[in-house]
């Protein structure tokens, strides 16, 4: 039996897994506190945790972050004060639901957009409710509209 989709009917299972072996590769000559201040410099600038990851796949050879260091990009970000005052799932939903509400100011008769509108708010009302569950947002946190754009600019 799979768990499916929250808004869809889709039920796949296809996709990417990380390898078995944990251990960093014997190519990589990197340090792990290297790793680690790059890390720091990239979040100083104004990126997202998977972007940061991104960047060190790409550019330096570091396929896990934490194969290398052994804590994961949002660890070494909260040991360090960098970490996003949201998380970056939440974020990128409210964002989403912001620029649906921007669409539909100017095609007030788009129904379908609207339908998206009311199940990307609910799914960012669930993503909320479990982490403040999880204490990683405070419990008086709450999702509002009116001042959802001001949460992603």
């Amino acid at each position: 039996l799979q768990m499916g989709r929250l808004h869809s009917h889709g039920k796949g299972i296809s996709g990417s897994i990380k390898p078995f072996k944990r251990a960093p590769p014997s190519w990589l000559k990197i340090a792990p506190e290297d790793v680690a201040e790059h890390i720091c410099k990239l979040a100083r600038k104004g990126l997202s945790p998977s972007q940061i990851g991104e960047i060190l796949r790409d550019s330096h050879g570091v396929g896990r972050v934490k194969s290398v260091t052994g804590t994961t990009i949002l660890r070494i970000l909260k040991a360090n004060g960098l970490a996003p005052e949201i998380p970056e799932d939440l974020y990128h939903l409210i964002k989403k639901a912001v620029s649906i509400r921007k669409h539909l100011e100017k095609n007030r008769n788009d129904t379908d957009a609207f339908f998206r509108l009311v199940l990307t708010e609910s799914r960012t009302r669930r993503l909320a409710r479990y982490y403040q569950r999880t204490n990683v947002l405070p419990t008086t946190w709450k999702y509002n509209s009116k001042t959802a754009s001001a949460l992603v600019a």
